[in-house]
């Protein structure tokens, strides 16, 4: 493996460890005292520290190596964790990441922030706060064959701190670790370091290192690639053996490893220290040697990760294209079977629905391999909240709900700066001040809920706000003013909160870091619509405000319905679609000179006719015996589309049609349908939005609220 690859296989763990880290300084808020998750944090922040010294990556060391001294002073009980040094903490986390990424980018990083945060975390140490002294064990060494006796001393910085003259060995409840460690010749040229390995055991007791130079070979036979090495280690510790599996987890599979804990019996001759190095005063007992009639322990099995492969997105993209053909020529093939009129023959129809099921097996199992948990993204939302929350001066806290849903990791990626936007909108328009909080019977610090789930084949994403809700009397005067809304207009709630969606709409008065530039909402719809989504807004005062995305699970295969639209074959995505009907003539009317509306329920819902915007011609005939799709849009409520017929429901294989031929309003995107034939698949908003353009002025349908038992 080449020092590119070792290198950037440590920055991948390095995000993992970071994941890791902001979800344990989440649970230390709730359990500072849980031991169990503060040696969490400490490992994670050590852990990175290891690789970044093996690459040399010095200020990454120097700030981890700051930061987990303070954590070890939480972890003996020196130090109590309070608010003050929980967001210490916080920020530590966040500049660790920016150290790893800059480190990863090579970008310059300013260094007043990073030794801002070195001062405040020594403020922690005390005035003993300067580099602990390491004692030095010399190495014992198993010599075998003829290898000489007359070895100089070999000291090992930092390996073991000894126990003082004379003292006493360590309480009851501290256990002696017998580790065997053979390295593997993958274990070096992975760009680990046994050193740092017993380093890290050296930090959970008191440790002893005994060599065996036994596999060394002859000078002339030596191969410096070959792993010649064996180690026995002896660890007095009171942590559990798990503590010991998590400094190796980083190199299973790449060496032999065996964890005892029997006491050791008494040293023989054989294993202890040459006379010609110096004997480290009281530390614990080497191992006894094995008894020559006893036969030789078999080796263990080295113990080896769950197997992963790291694959380039290209090359699953074009699986993903791969499959997509795949699902179409199922189609098509069904398509000419149909079309022959052949007599029903079972085993035939039993094999082509077999065919279709493992078409949509492979599909799902090819998507499920672009398929990535949320988590990672909500993590990154924590870190916008504490920066929002120090600019604005208010209190708030990230609580989130769901984050193992796994969405597509196009949609994951094109999704942070639409949330980041809305995170940063929520602390700052939605929470109160701490002040204002308190008058209002509310706790001081603000919730921000951030939540995914799946429904209806669909990504629900939800941020909320316990604020004050949104003020529509200022929003809808700040529209007037800036002529987006004509002063005579009577505008509903939703539509009200709908403003919030137009370019350069803003209601801060001044401008901040955050907010009053009239950049924000606008260009997360765009982002949403960009992903096929959509989003919608409740607030209610005095309770606060929820944003709601909702987005396909793959941006690659869709089901949709099968539809004519005059004399064309189109589809339209079924998770925008509530239910069909089938109107009577008394429950349409007319409005104005073109406008039309139908009666569902009580309810008056406009109808847009798809033919009509997309410049077909449907014929008063197809018009007698149209079909409504009754679908719900974020801007205009609920709608009722207007087509000729339904055929069928099927899985669809989504193409481009911006990269393929060029953007058509009213129309997201296209298909190939079993016959071989382009369908283009509609986007209700847009459709909508055509509708509302075409209308005379003055003749605009005023479109119901969307009835709540539907």
């Amino acid at each position: 493996m080449s020092g590119n690859a070792i290198r950037d296989t440590f920055f991948e763990e390095c995000e993992e460890l970071l994941e890791a880290l902001v979800e344990g300084l989440a649970q230390m808020e709730e359990a500072p005292d849980d031991l169990q998750v503060v040696n969490a944090v400490f490992r994670a922040v050590h852990s990175i520290k290891g690789g970044a010294g093996a690459f040399a990556l010095d200020r990454l060391v120097t700030f981890a190596h700051t930061f987990e001294t303070v954590m070890d002073k939480v972890r003996d009980r020196d130090l109590s964790v309070d608010d003050r040094l929980m967001a210490l903490f916080h920020r530590s986390g966040d500049m660790l990441s920016d150290l790893v990424a800059a480190a990863r980018d090579e970008t310059p990083l300013d260094p007043a922030a990073e030794g801002e945060l070195i001062e405040a975390l020594e403020s922690y140490l005390g005035p003993a706060s300067e580099e602990e002294e390491f004692s030095f064990d010399a190495v014992s060494l198993d010599l075998g064959g003829d290898t000489p006796a007359s070895l100089p001393e070999i000291p090992l910085a930092k390996i073991a701190d000894s126990a003082p003259d004379g003292a006493a060995t360590g309480p009851a409840s501290e256990k002696t670790y017998r580790i065997r460690f053979t390295p593997t010749r993958a274990l070096y040229e992975n760009g680990h370091e046994p050193l740092l390995l017993f380093d890290a055991l050296a930090e959970l007791g008191t440790l002893c290192v005994l060599l065996d130079l036994s596999g060394l070979p002859s000078f002339d036979a030596f191969d410096p690639q070959d792993s010649c090495l064996d180690w026995t280690l002896l660890l007095t510790t009171a942590e559990p053996e798990t503590a010991l599996d998590e400094v190796f987890e980083f190199v299973e599979g790449l060496c032999t490893l065996e964890i005892t804990t029997a006491p050791p019996p008494a040293p023989t001759e054989a294993e202890l220290p040459t006379p010609d190095l110096p004997q480290p005063a009281a530390r614990p007992a080497p191992p006894a040697a094995e008894s020559a009639a006893a036969p030789p322990p078999p080796k263990p099995e080295a113990r080896g990760p769950k197997p992963t492969l790291r694959v380039d997105l290209d090359r699953v993209d074009r699986l993903i294209n791969t499959v997509g053909e795949l699902i179409i020529n199922q189609a098509m093939i069904s398509q000419r079977i149909e079309e022959l009129d052949l007599p029903t023959v079972a085993h035939l129809t039993n094999e082509l629905e077999a065919y279709k099921l493992l078409a949509r097996d492979i599909q799902e199992g090819v998507m499920a391999i672009r398929a990535q948990p949320v988590k990672p993204l909500f993590q990154r939302m924590s870190r916008i909240v504490r920066e929002a929350s120090d600019a604005t001066g208010k209190k708030a806290r990230l609580v989130t709900v769901g984050d193992s849903t796994e969405v597509d990791k196009t949609v994951i990626e094109r999704l942070a700066d639409p949330l980041t936007h809305m995170i940063r909108n929520a602390v700052d328009h939605g929470l109160e001040h701490p002040e204002r909080r308190l008058e209002r019977g509310k706790e001081a610090q603000g919730t921000i809920r951030l939540s995914a789930s799946h429904r209806s084949g669909s990504v629900f994403i939800e941020i909320a706000d316990d604020g004050a809700g949104l003020d529509r009397a200022a929003i809808l005067r700040k529209a007037r003013e800036k002529g987006l809304v004509a002063p005579e207009v009577e505008l509903t709630n939703p539509e009200i909160d709908n403003l919030l969606f137009l370019p350069g709409f803003s209601t801060a008065n001044q401008v901040s870091n955050l907010s009053g530039r009239g950049v924000g909402m606008d260009v997360v719809k765009n982002a949403v619509q960009a992903l096929g989504g959509r989003i919608s807004i409740t607030s209610i005062p005095e309770k606060g405000t929820t944003f709601t995305i909702v987005l396909p699970l793959t941006l690659a295969v869709m089901d949709g319905f099968v539809i004519s639209v005059a004399k064309e074959t189109m589809v339209v995505p079924i998770a925008s679609i509530l239910e069909t009907i089938r109107p009577n003539a008394r429950d349409t009317h007319v409005i104005g000179t073109s406008s039309e509306v139908v009666k569902i329920r009580g309810s008056y819902v406009p109808i847009v006719d798809v033919a009509a915007n997309l410049g077909l011609d449907a014929g008063d005939a197809d018009r007698g015996g149209s079909i409504l799709l009754l679908v719900s849009t974020e801007t205009q409520g609920l709608t009722a589309l207007r087509v000729t017929g339904i055929h069928d429901q099927r899985q669809v294989v989504i193409k481009s049609l911006e990269s393929n031929y060029a953007a058509i309003p009213g129309v997201s995107a296209a298909t190939i349908l079993g016959d071989g034939k382009i369908a283009l698949i509609l986007d209700p908003d847009e459709l909508i939005k055509l509708s509302r353009l075409s209308e005379p002025e003055g003749t605009e349908t005023k479109l119901m609220p969307e009835p709540g038992h539907v």
